[in-house]
């Protein structure tokens, strides 16, 4: 076998041409509501991919109607070797076209910035160095599918049905998220999102202070009930992030509204605090609550084969020279989907950096060959099982 360090050294001699090719990639500007921005790039990424590894074996592009669309590529694997990684990563950012023009990617020492660098286009860049360096080192692997998405900063709406159908036909879905210093991700809270607006009666605030009915002071009312849903010792947090409402100081307020976020690692605990937020009532009868929830994502919890993949990474972290360490966030990804059908998922195996969403954004420079030797490791690992 190709030791996974082999693949660390072969990356790094090459590191030159990695880095350019994120550059490549971090110049297309994919906000992920900018659907003419995401259809302009999609072409060029697969073009890139192309490019380093050859033509795919099957490819099919699924519209994203108003959102981004979803591009599927496989790669053959090596003769002899049955099964198909699939490798997740999304193409949107969230950050708005015009960025580049005062934040380009930018190296200082082993430090790279820009938009989108850490959150995800390492990522596919990885996933391509580690089946090109995988081929050029004669490594066995299985074949390897690289699902790009284009909505996955806002909910994967339109990705979900083909990412939970690709990853049902593969032997591990590996996600090229950002890592937190080198950890991988095995645990991920699951996401509720609601939108509360109440509607009021306006009036004058000092002419006809009685005759009015105020949407504002109901949605204080109800915000601390929402608030008390949260639940520490079962890892369920509740935010109350927004909020908005009435037209003026001396208005008696017609509108108000405010949007909650839920995180929840219990499955249970997603239906109890969607059925207590479903069950609110204002106590002014004159005015009205509309009450919208979304169970965006349910919980990533690991599997029996997860925990299996896991000590493969950690096998391959010993021929790497360091420990792999795994971690639960409270943060969602496209994992959560693929876990909750109870298949395999390993996440967090992108860029080693921090400020995902943030100007600060970064991954280093170092973090790639070793990250992209483990996904590599695994890989071969699993075309010996």
């Amino acid at each position: 076998m190709t030791s996974a360090a082999a693949v660390r050294d072969y990356v790094e001699t090459h590191i030159d041409e990695v880095l350019a090719d994120l550059d490549r990639l971090v110049r297309l500007e994919t906000p992920s509501s900018r659907r003419d921005l995401l259809e302009a790039a999609l072409p060029q990424i697969e073009a890139y991919a192309v490019e380093r590894l050859g033509e795919p074996v099957a490819r099919a592009r699924h519209d994203g109607g108003e959102r981004g669309d979803v591009l599927d590529l496989t790669w053959a694997g090596s003769p002899g070797v049955a099964g198909t990684v699939l490798s997740l990563c999304h193409y949107d950012t969230v950050w708005p076209e015009g960025t580049l023009a005062t934040w380009p990617l930018t190296r200082d020492g082993d430090v790279l910035t820009g938009p989108g660098v850490l959150d995800m286009k390492a990522g596919i860049v990885q996933t391509v160095w580690m089946l090109r360096a995988l081929r050029e080192l004669g490594a066995s692997h299985p074949a390897v599918r690289l699902m790009l998405t284009g909505d996955e900063e806002i909910g994967s709406a339109v990705s979900r049905p083909h990412i939970e159908a690709a990853a049902a036909g593969c032997l591990v879905t590996l996600i090229s998220e950002p890592s937190a210093g080198g950890a991988v991700k095995v645990q991920r809270k699951g996401t509720v999102f609601a939108d509360v607006t109440v509607t009021g009666l306006e009036s004058h605030a000092g002419l006809d202070p009685y005759a009015g009915a105020s949407a504002v002071h109901e949605i204080a009312k109800l915000i601390p009930k929402i608030v008390a849903l949260a639940d520490r010792s079962k890892g369920t947090t509740v935010n109350v992030g927004t909020v908005e409402g009435g037209s003026g100081r001396n208005v008696i307020a017609g509108q108000a509204r405010c949007a909650v976020d839920v995180r929840v690692q219990d499955p249970d605990e997603a239906e109890r605090v969607a059925s207590a937020l479903e069950a609110l009532q204002v106590e002014d009868e004159r005015c009205s609550l509309e009450m919208y929830v979304d169970h965006n994502r349910p919980p990533m919890n690991p599997t029996p084969r997860t925990e299996e993949i896991v000590a493969l990474a950690h096998r391959v972290g010993e021929d790497l020279g360091f420990p792999i360490e795994t971690q639960a966030v409270g943060g969602a990804s496209d994992g959560n989907f693929i876990a909750a059908l109870g298949l395999p998922v390993i996440d967090g195996l992108g860029g080693i950096g921090a400020g995902p969403h943030a100007r600060h954004e970064h991954i280093t420079v170092s973090g790639l060959p070793r990250q992209t030797a483990l996904m590599a490791g695994i890989v071969e690992l699993l075309a010996a099982e």
